[in-house]
């Protein structure tokens, strides 16, 4: 493959970024002309422009649409990070022109919840015009916002990723699990559950493959046990909740931080259960190709510090 040349490579203009990323989201040329606005015909001489100034194609054509290759996942993962800096830049510049309020834009896994609720609390006490958007998700769903600009940072765990390489990650608070139920299980009360106690139960669980989920597997193995296949799957924490209080036969693995606010306000209680297992700490992580702003450089150094309200 011919390296292209710089010159041709600075002739590359945003509408044609905006193009790649938007196949890229689309999986069609109709449907990514039309999410940019432009029309089909232009589309197409522009689609074929970048490819000719980058020497190569960037998307594999089907009878299914277009998928990118891998010279193209890397073409629109840098697009992606250039869309998104001008984007930061703007907001940025109205922020100091007093045009707007600064926006921080986090996405966080349910089990940290509770613990950067803080953080932002104090933050915003820091500054004030500043709007906060929290998303909660998966770590992989994460990763792809933050990979498209859409986050500014993400509270998660990098591991899920086939390109941690591509992120800066500071881990900075170990996560303990704890088990959950319905105030009314029959095994609450006890002095120790194991998990052969809990056969009848039903598991509200994760789903495959992400590290919780990983956990109590690993948990069942090492007891010797086949994992239940009679579960409830969910990723919300809300949903969690609704499941074990409409039933008294529910149970779900949280990190202790989410266990701890629940229990707090009588809507679970914590079985004593030993678990070997231990969760991935959380990390903070960022784009590497993205420098932070000093709003979202201040927040992260309060979260890695563990800094708390009786602090300030």
């Amino acid at each position: 493959m011919p390296r292209p040349r710089r010159e041709h490579l600075s002739r590359m203009t945003l509408r044609q970024m905006q193009l790649m990323t938007a196949i890229a989201e689309n999986g069609s040329l109709k449907r990514a002309s039309e999410a940019i606005e432009m029309s089909q015909p232009r589309a197409t001489k522009s689609l074929r422009e970048v490819e000719h100034l980058l020497g190569c194609t960037l998307f594999n054509r089907t009878n299914r649409g277009l998928f990118p290759n891998a010279a193209g996942d890397c073409a629109i993962r840098h697009a992606r990070v250039m869309l998104a800096q001008l984007d930061a830049m703007e907001r940025e510049i109205h922020s100091l022109s007093g045009a707007e309020f600064q926006r921080l834009r986090i996405g966080t896994i349910m089990g940290a919840v509770p613990y950067i609720s803080e953080i932002i609390t104090i933050f915003l006490q820091r500054f004030p015009h500043t709007s906060v958007e929290i998303i909660e998700d998966t770590s992989a769903d994460m990763l792809r916002m933050l990979d498209r600009g859409q986050l500014d940072l993400m509270i998660g765990r990098s591991s899920v990723s086939p390109n941690p390489h591509l992120y800066n990650v500071q881990a900075f608070h170990d996560e303990l699990l704890s088990v959950v139920a319905n105030p009314l299980h029959p095994l609450v009360g006890r002095k120790r559950v194991t998990l052969q106690d809990l056969s009848d139960s039903r598991w509200i669980v994760y789903a495959a493959a992400m590290p919780m989920r990983l956990s109590l597997e690993q948990e069942y193995r090492r007891a010797g046990l086949a994992f239940p296949r009679n579960l409830l799957e969910t990723r919300s924490a809300l949903t969690t909740m609704a499941l074990i209080q409409a039933n008294a036969n529910t149970i779900a693995l949280l990190s202790s931080d989410v266990a701890a606010f629940f229990t707090n306000f009588s809507m679970a209680r914590t079985l004593p259960m030993h678990l070997q297992s231990r969760s991935e700490p959380y990390e903070v992580i960022t784009r590497q190709a993205m420098e932070p702003s000093e709003p979202v450089a201040i927040f992260i150094e309060d979260l890695v510090s563990g800094v708390r309200p009786q602090d300030h």
